[in-house]
């Protein structure tokens, strides 16, 4: 049973399905957002519309289930996240907090409706995409009593995010709850020790599983070089936000173009835009118009499936420098699925990537010079990045596809059930 919301999760749970293994992905307070097909179950739980309002107004908390499960419909969760309702975590740190409390929490009959949920299903073990979701964790112990594995991506950048008193009083309920988990589970080593640091669980609990993606369309595409000429092209490929480094990289183009050496370069940026970042691809947008760099820069929104495959074909290196230390790195493996090579800091996940994929180069994060320089190097010497770019291709479809962190994730499964 997988809890949670993201791409990666459905991808996993697909080949779990694939191997000839139950698995049930759940959505948790907004529906899975994927470019790949959506086998999430329908029910929405902790809707995120609804755990607001029952945070807002104690109303709220007494309305029967018929009206929590409108609250919750995924089609309206999804229209008011579009419109008013964002996820910074500055707005929502009180909530953060009692949703963290679990039964104790002001969404404490959320918790009674999942876990009435759950024992209908009657899970052997329960997964978690990150321990910010999992405050229900002290009812499902009580009531099942099944082995909890949680997956931590993150968890640390939204809750170091938090102002106090809540980062505080968050940071209390995290650890509280990190006591009765039975796995954790991180896709870099890196990250695993500061988040047990963070958490204060002990080492013997945590276990590093690989990032992978489902890499069917990436395998069957025509990729290599560009069939027509075009000018030298950067990608980036994230949200468009402070922590995903934007605003380093347009730095680093303008840094490019005023060396003289690479006029015709452009850059393509894809990835969603939040409200509470609209500022601040803003103030990018106004570097580039004072470089006179403005037509030279291509958005192409938050792009679906197809558009990420022609994206990526349409770019020839890829970079997006976290100024975080990164936790998972997804754009890496995508990049490299396409056959495109990548630079990036030598910091977070980003090393182990390169260390087990190769495929493309680090810079020191330190360094901005260094950053720019990197990329003139790659811009330099396409034909060079093509071949690194394909060899990494090579190493991730043989040892990074979906199925093979889900054959590693089942191990592990398999592993803590008989411990139990």
């Amino acid at each position: 049973m997988y809890c949670g919301s993201c791409l990666h999760d459905n991808a996993i749970a697909k080949a779990m399905i694939k191997l000839g293994h139950d698995a049930l992905l759940v959505p948790i307070y907004t529906p899975i957002l994927t470019d790949e097909t959506n086998i999430s179950q329908p029910t929405l739980f902790y809707g995120g519309l609804n755990v607001y309002m029952q945070q807002m107004s104690s109303l709220f908390r007494w309305l029967p289930r018929w009206a929590d499960g409108w609250l919750s419909s995924p089609r309206l969760v999804r229209w008011i996240a579009g419109r008013a309702m964002g996820t910074s975590a500055e707005n929502l740190g009180a909530l953060t907090v009692s949703m963290l409390r679990g039964i104790e929490g002001r969404q404490g009959k959320e918790v009674h409706r999942l876990c009435d949920w759950l024992q209908v299903h009657s899970p052997e073990l329960l997964v978690f995409s990150n321990l910010l979701i999992a405050g229900c964790i002290d009812e499902l112990k009580r009531r099942m009593n099944r082995p909890v594995v949680v997956v931590l991506q993150g968890d640390d950048i939204f809750c170091d995010s938090l102002p106090e008193p809540y980062r505080g009083q968050a940071l209390v309920e995290l650890r509280r709850l990190a006591k009765q988990v039975d796995m954790f589970i991180v896709h870099s080593r890196d990250y695993g020790l500061r988040m047990q640091q963070m958490l204060q669980f002990d080492e013997d609990r945590l276990q590093v599983s690989p990032l992978s993606i489902d890499t069917a369309d990436f395998s069957s595409a025509p990729w290599g070089p560009p069939s027509e000429p075009r000018a030298p092209t950067i990608g980036y490929l994230a949200r468009l936000a402070p922590e995903k480094g934007l605003h380093l990289l347009v730095d680093a183009f303008i840094e490019i173009h005023r060396s003289g050496l690479h006029g015709d370069t452009r850059l393509a940026i894809a990835g969603w835009l939040g409200k509470q970042h609209e500022e601040y691809w803003a103030k990018q947008q106004e570097k580039l118009t004072s470089a006179g760099l403005d037509s030279q820069v291509t958005y192409h929104g938050s792009v679906d499936r197809p558009g990420k495959l022609h994206f990526l074909r349409s770019i020839d290196v890829l970079s997006v420098p976290t100024p975080y230390l990164e936790p998972k790195g997804l754009f890496v493996l995508e990049a490299l699925a396409a056959g495109v090579p990548y630079v990036q800091p030598a910091h977070g996940a980003f090393p182990e990537l390169y260390e087990r994929l190769g495929g493309g180069h680090l810079f020191d994060p330190n360094d901005t010079a260094a950053y720019a320089a990197r990329l003139r190097h790659v811009l330099d010497d396409l034909s060079a990045a093509q071949a690194l770019g394909r060899d990494g291709q090579q190493r991730l479809l043989s040892t990074s596809a979906s199925e093979h962190e889900a054959q590693h994730l089942l191990q592990l499964f398999s592993n803590l059930l008989h411990s139990n």
